[in-house]
């Protein structure tokens, strides 16, 4: 009897960490690709939804319309926050995935400039801010939530799944973008191709939306709850304590997040409008650097449950600084070159991707762990994460062919704040999250 009560409990626990991980991970998936499948498609947008009569500048107004996206993102960090940590985590990652998807079915089936003028540009960047919005909440919950349902040990690895799952998603967006490319002529791209990334986004999202319905609550949060008194600080006020903490997930995130976004989100659209590559070959070499990155973070995760966050966030950092012009040098006019500096890159940035979410979940009481994330990760993401692509194409446009130069050192400039950062912070590996 006990031993079939025992199978019985294994068995309900396995599918509670399949479901844990499978809502997790399909539901950031779904925001990550609503996310980034704006940037693989921001050439076709230019095109369709901004005046046709100066391309070049098209392009630069169609990026400064990802940039603003991001400002929404504190603001649904904040809120989403609230609610993560007064209501529950999984409300705050249910909730997140439904905005996304609304945004996404908006950009899909906005009409063209050709149609309603500067109305189509006004419609996508409200679309944008919604995206905006719900990307601001999804991070920091996701994050929250898996770091607190990992095994301690494993929280490395586990924390890995965020990127992971949201790479594998933006994968999909760049496939799927590769493949419509490939079988779709120029002037069915430009017409109504682009716009079918969008639509199925919104669909994918009901999907992650069911997923993540069926999930439960972090057993982290839950005994939170619990143990809270009845003369327990109110959430704002007990955030401000934690505000050295907020300063360090800033400082952590400022330099990875602009060479995450160059390189790993924008740096095929960047290939095709200012390097002249081909729409084709640059979509599929941002596939392979993407797979080559997705196999890189569980690896770096189990390393830091093996020799700590510590270690490996240097090795990532300092990595990623002695590649950066090595890489920007081999971006000339080939996909095949494209594909090996993206790689080159990714490999490392792999390192701080697949541990950032259990370094950040440490750094916090369970009161106010996804607050405290939040916010101060969404403003550095807001501030030069989303104005990344927008800069490095920007710099080669107002200063020709220096302007490459001058954006890679404003880029290691952040990652030496960085690793700076990273010396301030204790070596968390194995923390139980249940202590404050």
């Amino acid at each position: 009897m006990s031993t079939t009560t025992s199978t019985s409990s294994a068995a309900q626990q396995q599918r509670s960490v399949l479901r844990t991980l499978l809502g997790t991970g399909a539901g950031n998936a779904v925001e990550w690709y609503d996310w980034a499948v704006y940037a693989t498609f921001a050439s076709f947008i230019a095109s369709q939804l901004f005046s046709p009569a100066d391309p070049s500048s098209a392009f630069l107004m169609t990026l400064a319309v990802f940039a603003v996206g991001f400002i929404a993102r504190p603001i649904g960090g904040f809120l989403f926050g609230i609610i993560g940590d007064k209501v529950g985590r999984k409300a705050s990652m249910t909730l997140s995935v439904a905005l996304a998807s609304v945004g996404s079915l908006a950009i899909a089936l906005t009409p063209s400039y050709e149609s309603i003028g500067a109305g189509a540009s006004l419609m996508l960047v409200a679309a944008r801010l919604v995206q905006g919005l719900a990307h601001g909440g999804e991070l920091p919950s996701a994050q929250t939530y898996l770091s607190e349902m990992a095994p301690p040990e494993r929280r490395g690895l586990w924390s890995s799944l965020i990127y992971v799952s949201g790479t594998t998603g933006i994968l999909f967006g760049t496939l799927l973008g590769a493949v419509l490319s490939t079988v779709l002529s120029p002037e069915h791209m430009a017409s109504f191709g682009w716009r079918i990334p969008f639509a199925l986004g919104a669909l994918f999202g009901l999907v992650a939306l069911l997923m993540r319905s069926r999930m439960e609550e972090s057993t982290v949060f839950e005994g939170g709850k619990k143990n809270q008194s009845t003369d327990q600080p109110k959430l704002l006020a007990d955030m401000a304590k934690h505000w050295r903490q907020a300063l360090q997930v800033i400082g952590l995130t400022v330099g990875l997040t602009v060479v995450y976004y160059v390189w790993g989100v924008s740096t095929p659209a960047y290939a095709i409008n200012v390097l002249g590559i081909d729409a084709k070959g640059a979509l599929w070499a941002g596939v392979v650097a993407n797979l080559v990155f997705i196999a890189a973070l569980p690896l770096w995760g189990r390393l830091s449950d093996r020799i700590g966050r510590r270690p490996v966030l240097f090795i990532s950092a300092a990595g990623t600084f002695a590649c950066y012009f090595p890489a920007g040098a081999l971006l000339q006019d080939s996909p095949v070159q494209l594909a090996l500096a993206m790689s080159m890159m990714l490999v490392f940035i792999a390192g701080f991707a697949s541990i950032g979410p259990a370094v950040y979940a440490e750094l916090f009481p369970t009161s106010v762990r996804t607050i405290g994330v939040a916010v101060p990760y969404a403003i550095c993401v807001a501030a030069f994460g989303g104005t990344a692509a927008y800069l490095q194409a920007g710099f080669e446009t107002w200063f020709g062919q220096a302007g490459r130069g001058y954006f890679g050192i404003y880029a290691l400039a952040l990652l030496l704040v960085t690793v700076l950062t990273a010396l301030t912070i204790k070596e968390t590996r194995g923390k139980d999250l249940h202590e404050e």
